[in-house]
C-alpha cells in the first residue's frame, strides 16, 4: 500500500473538495461541520471530530481495478483509518466503514441499488452521497474520492473524517432574533424521542429558518432509550444522541421538565403544568408512551421501578447488587432488564401474563428457546395468575406472595407489564384519537386538525405493506421515520412511510433481529438449531411472508429487510424451497436475486 500525506491544498484540489467520487457537484460541499456527539457505537463515545482544518489528506492505492467485481465492498486500509470500497455497475465508490448508529461494519451488510443497509439495525445510506435512508440513527456517512490510475484504485480521504466515521447533515439557522422567554414558536414539538428529535433536524436539514421549540418532559437531552434495559449502568451522559450544545448550535431550542396538560387547537396553544403557555403556528405530537397500572398493596413504595430514565436503571441495578429481583412482565424490556441483572443480582425471577415470553410476537418455538436461555443462566418463571399479593412495609416493597404460598422475595422490582399511550392530555383538544387512546394521523403524520402532526408510539398510521391500514408500531426505528415524515408533511412536501419496520433485542450478549410486521401470522417456519440460538424464523401470514427473526446469522434480516422494502414479496413457497435445496441454514443466495 502507497500512503501519501498532503498537508495542504493546490487551488486545483480546494475544487476537487466539492465533489462527489463520481465527479459530480456534491450537494454537500456546502455542509457546516458541528462538533456534537451522535449516536455512538456500544464501545465508543467519541464526540463528532471537525474535519475542515487542518486539511489534512492521506491518498493510497487500495486495490487492482479488477479485484472488485460488480456489487461488491471491500473494506479497506488507507494508513490513517479505513474505508468502505463500493463497486456497482462499473463505478466504485468510497464511505464510512461504520454505521453511526452503533458501530457495525457495513461491509457485512446488504448493497443495494444505490445504497448499503447496516446487518445489525437496518439503516441504510447512499453511497455516492453517504447520506442516511433509512433509520434508526441521526448521522450520515462521510465520503472520499476515488480514482483509478493505471488500474490501480486510488483513495483520497480527509484523516479526520476517517477517523470520525459519521457527519451531520448541513443545517440552516434561525433567522429570526427571538426571545427566550416569547411565548410563540412557529413549531412547536413536544416530546424529545426519536421522532421529535427527527422532525427538528429535518426542518433544518431542509432550510427552515423560523423559531422550533422542543419540550420535553425528561430532564436530559435525547437520549438513547434503548439501551436503558440492556446497559443499566450508563448514565445520560453515556447515552445522549445529541448534545445541548448541539441543539443550540442548530437553534433547536429544548425545554426540559415541561409536562404539556392541554392543546387548544382553535387558539393553537399549549399549556404546561407549570402555567408556561406557548402559541404555535404547527405542532408536532410525540409523547411517547408511559407504563401500563398495576395494582399492589403498599404501592408507594421506593423500589418497585417502571424503567423510564438513566436514574431508574441505575438505581435499578445499584439495588440488585447482591439482591433479589422480581420482574413483573415478559415484554421486551423486562426479559433484557432480567438478562441484564443475572450476573449482579442474588436471584432473578419473572413473572409472565404469557406461558412462554415474546409468544405473541415471536411465536411459541421461539419464545422457547429464548426462555431456556434465561432459565440456563438461573433465571427462575412464574405466571401472573399465580401471584397471589404484592406486599409492601415501610415504603419497601417487601414480597411477593404465590397462590400456592411460596414466597419470592423483592429487593426491587421492575414492572415491564406493558404501555398505553401518553396521550391523556389530548381528550378535550379535539384531536382525533381510538378508543385506546392512539392518535389518528394519515400518510403526512398530520391529524384531523390542520397544522397538527403526530408520530412515535402514540400514534396509528396509514401503513402502505398493509394496504393503508391504520397500525401502531412502537419501534425505536419507526418513530425516527415518523419524525422526518412529518417534517416534510409541515413544509408541505408530502413523502410516504418508505421503510420496513426494524427492531432488536439484545439478551445475555445475544441480539435478536426483526424485520417486518408480523401482527397476524398463522405460520412461523424455522431454518437452523433453536437449541443452539442459530436461527432464522420466517413469519406467514396466508402464504406471504410478513417479517422475519434472527438470531446469529447476519444479515438475513436486513436482507428480507431489503427484499420487502423495495416492493417485493417473498412466498412461503419460496422459503420452504429454499430449506429443501440450501444445505446451510442461513444461506441467503435465493434472496439475492429478489432484491437486486
Amino acid at each position: 500500500v502507497e500512503v501519501k500525506v498532503e498537508l495542504s491544498l493546490l487551488d486545483k484540489e480546494k475544487e476537487m473538495e466539492g465533489l462527489s467520487p463520481n465527479g459530480k457537484a456534491s450537494p454537500f460541499a456546502d455542509c457546516r461541520p458541528n462538533g456534537a456527539l451522535g449516536h455512538g457505537s456500544d464501545d465508543d463515545a467519541t464526540p463528532l471530530v471537525l474535519y475542515h482544518k487542518p486539511r489534512e489528506y492521506v491518498e493510497a492505492s487500495v486495490c487492482h481495478v479488477k479485484d472488485l467485481e460488480n456489487e461488491q465492498m471491500r473494506e479497506v486500509d488507507l494508513g490513517s483509518g479505513r474505508a468502505l470500497l463500493i463497486k456497482q455497475r462499473g463505478e466504485f465508490s468510497a464511505i464510512g466503514h461504520k454505521c453511526p448508529h452503533y458501530g457495525a461494519p457495513l461491509v457485512k451488510g446488504v448493497l443495494s441499488k444505490g445504497h448499503v443497509r447496516c446487518p445489525w439495525h437496518g439503516a441504510c445510506f447512499n453511497i455516492a452521497t453517504g447520506d442516511i435512508e433509512d433509520f434508526p440513527g441521526l448521522d450520515s456517512l462521510p465520503t472520499f474520492q476515488v480514482r483509478v490510475e493505471k488500474d490501480k484504485v486510488i483513495i483520497r480521504a480527509n484523516k479526520q473524517a476517517l477517523q470520525a466515521q459519521r457527519r451531520s447533515k448541513a443545517m440552516a439557522r434561525c433567522s429570526a432574533v427571538i426571545n427566550a422567554s416569547t411565548g410563540f414558536s412557529h413549531i412547536l414539538i413536544i416530546g424529545s424521542g426519536p421522532a421529535g428529535l427527527l422532525c427538528a433536524e429535518t426542518l433544518r436539514q431542509e432550510g427552515f429558518t423560523d423559531r422550533i421549540v422542543m419540550c420535553t418532559m425528561d430532564r436530559h437531552p435525547p437520549y438513547d432509550r434503548p439501551k436503558l434495559s440492556k446497559s443499566l449502568e450508563s448514565t445520560a451522559e453515556q447515552l445522549r444522541l445529541r448534545s445541548a450544545d448541539f441543539l443550540r448550535d442548530h437553534d433547536i431550542e429544548l425545554i426540559t421538565e415541561k409536562e404539556a396538560v392541554l392543546v387548544d387547537v382553535k387558539s393553537r396553544s399549549v399549556t404546561f403544568e407549570d402555567g408556561l403557555k406557548m402559541d404555535y403556528r404547527k405542532l408536532f405530537i410525540a409523547p411517547g408512551s408511559r407504563p401500563r397500572a398495576m395494582s399492589y398493596k403498599g404501592k408507594d413504595v421506593r423500589n418497585v421501578f417502571h424503567l423510564r430514565t438513566p436514574e431508574d436503571a441505575n438505581n435499578i441495578a445499584k439495588l440488585s447488587s447482591n439482591k433479589n429481583a422480581v420482574i413483573v412482565g415478559t415484554s421486551f424490556v423486562g426479559m433484557e432488564v432480567a438478562a441484564a441483572l443475572t450476573d449482579k443480582a442474588h436471584s432473578v425471577s419473572v413473572i409472565g401474563i404469557e406461558s412462554v415470553p415474546f409468544k405473541q410476537a415471536l411465536g411459541e418455538k421461539v419464545g422457547k428457546a429464548v426462555m431456556k436461555l434465561f432459565e440456563a443462566n438461573r433465571v427462575k418463571f412464574y405466571m401472573m395468575n399465580e401471584v397471589s399479593e404484592m406486599v409492601g412495609h415501610h415504603g419497601q416493597l417487601k414480597e411477593v406472595v404465590l397462590n400456592s404460598g411460596k414466597v419470592l422475595r423483592a429487593d426491587v422490582c421492575v414492572i415491564g407489564a406493558g404501555s398505553v399511550p401518553a396521550t391523556g392530555f389530548l381528550k378535550q383538544s379535539g384531536i382525533h384519537m381510538d378508543s385506546k387512546g392512539f392518535i389518528t394521523v394519515n400518510k403526512t403524520m398530520q391529524t384531523n386538525v390542520e397544522g397538527v402532526f403526530a408520530g412515535g408510539d402514540a400514534v396509528i398510521f396509514p401503513f402502505p405493506p398493509r394496504n393503508n391500514k391504520k397500525v401502531n408500531i412502537p419501534h425505536w426505528q419507526m418513530a425516527h421515520v415518523h419524525g422526518r415524515v412529518a417534517a416534510l408533511g409541515m413544509l408541505g412536501r408530502a413523502a410516504d412511510i418508505k421503510t420496513v419496520p426494524f427492531f432488536w433485542s439484545a439478551m445475555f450478549g445475544k441480539t435478536l433481529r426483526y424485520a417486518g410486521y408480523g401482527d397476524g401470522f398463522d405460520d412461523v417456519i424455522i431454518q437452523g438449531d433453536l437449541d443452539e440460538l442459530k436461527f432464522v424464523a420466517f413469519y406467514t401470514r396466508s402464504e406471504e411472508v410478513v417479517a422475519v427473526a434472527s438470531m446469529n446469522y447476519d444479515p438475513i434480516v436486513s436482507r428480507v429487510a431489503e427484499v420487502l422494502g423495495s416492493g417485493k414479496t417473498i412466498k412461503k413457497r419460496d422459503v420452504d424451497l429454499a430449506s429443501m435445496s440450501t444445505s446451510r441454514t442461513g444461506d441467503i443466495s435465493w434472496l439475492i436475486d429478489k432484491g437486486s
